[in-house]
């Protein structure tokens, strides 16, 4: 009997413990995960399980930074199912007094990968080799974009995601991928260096020869062909990252999504309240116009999104701007300050050095 009731004791203490870090943990996120507190718990010592909780804990911070800035607006918090495996929580700020639009977004898909999917991951390098046509494979990630409305604030976009595909012979392949990127409608120097600054500490931690090589091909990625032209000043961009280990990359993708919000909120916090005119956010409209043009016809995630199916189009298109506009042959005049941005785009800069 004494044995019976120490049991049932300490099952009771377990029980109660698990409601404790249940609300803890519902408390600490804007929705409940979408693998389930329970899963997540059965599996916690996975490294999917830690970036589970890594991506949702992102959304939550990111999220209340931003709302602590845009006391009036609210975000909609939206959880929804994908038929084919998995889900996503959508969080959305629309017509806020400081930001237009904010969207930061959390997927965590599982299924199989569609043929164009699978194309385009082979077209990168990847030999995946398939069981009857079929490649099982687990996404998840975290990704936002931020369109204020003032002119003088930047548009701000990243993106943390981890990927695993199994194949024909039961072989796991894994590889992250991610970045955090500015897009300013008006060159600031400080701001620059600023945000640039905090992202090369946060690589640095890890390997001192991270932050010139990402810095590079985030340039290299957000290239607008057509235009020839970058989509803005840059930051950090990898993709395909497997290596030294499992571990210390994530630590590196954990350390990344940590400066998202020191690289951007002070910049937000210094910029909101500046005075603009008709003319600024005139040109403002037009490099949003850009930045879809860049979405839609070269983003890889977008595309990725587009092509899977059951994938929820409204978060993958999320990245939008509420307004923008395209007008025929405009060109700023020479040695304006909407000229100055254009160079820097056309030939960019070390920010850091």
């Amino acid at each position: 009997g004494l044995a019976l009731g120490l049991w049932r004791r300490q099952a009771a203490l377990a029980a109660a413990r698990e409601d404790e870090e249940e609300k803890e943990l519902r408390q600490r996120f804007m929705a409940p995960p979408v693998s389930g507190l329970r899963e997540l718990r059965r599996r916690r010592r996975e490294l999917r399980t830690r970036m589970e909780l890594l991506i949702m804990e992102t959304q939550a911070e990111v999220c209340r930074a931003l709302a602590a800035l845009d006391p009036g607006a609210s975000f909609a918090v939206d959880s929804w199912e994908r038929k084919e495996g998995g889900g996503g929580i959508s969080c959305v700020l629309q017509d806020g007094e400081v930001f237009e639009k904010a969207g930061v977004n959390v997927s965590v898909v599982s299924g199989l990968l569609s043929e164009e999917a699978a194309r385009q991951m082979r077209s990168r390098g990847k030999s995946l080799k398939a069981k009857d046509g079929k490649l099982p494979f687990c996404a998840m990630g975290v990704s936002s974009v931020i369109h204020p409305k003032n002119p003088h604030v930047p548009t701000m976009h990243f993106n943390y995601r981890y990927f695993e595909i199994e194949e024909a012979d039961g072989t796991k392949q894994w590889w992250f991928g991610g970045g955090t990127d500015l897009t300013p409608t008006y060159l600031n120097e400080e701001d620059a260096v600023h945000f640039h600054k905090t992202l090369k500490e946060a690589c640095d931690k890890h390997d001192l020869k991270l932050y010139p090589k990402y810095k590079k091909w985030c340039d290299d990625y957000f290239y607008i062909k057509h235009r020839g032209e970058r989509r803005g000043i840059g930051g950090i961009f990898f993709d395909d990252m497997d290596s030294p280990s499992k571990e210390e990359v994530f630590q590196f993708v954990k350390s990344c999504a940590k400066a998202v919000v020191p690289c951007y909120i002070p910049i937000v916090k210094k910029h909101c309240h500046d005075s603009f005119t008709p003319e600024e956010k005139l040109w403002q409209q037009l490099r949003r116009g850009r930045y879809v043009e860049f979405n839609l016809v070269y983003d890889r995630g977008t595309k990725f999104g587009l092509l899977t199916p059951g994938s929820r189009i409204e978060s993958i298109l999320m990245s939008l701007p509420l307004t923008a506009r395209w007008e025929y042959m405009h060109n700023p005049p020479e040695s304006s300050k909407e000229a100055e941005i254009l160079e820097v785009l056309r030939n960019p800069k070390d920010w850091v050095h």
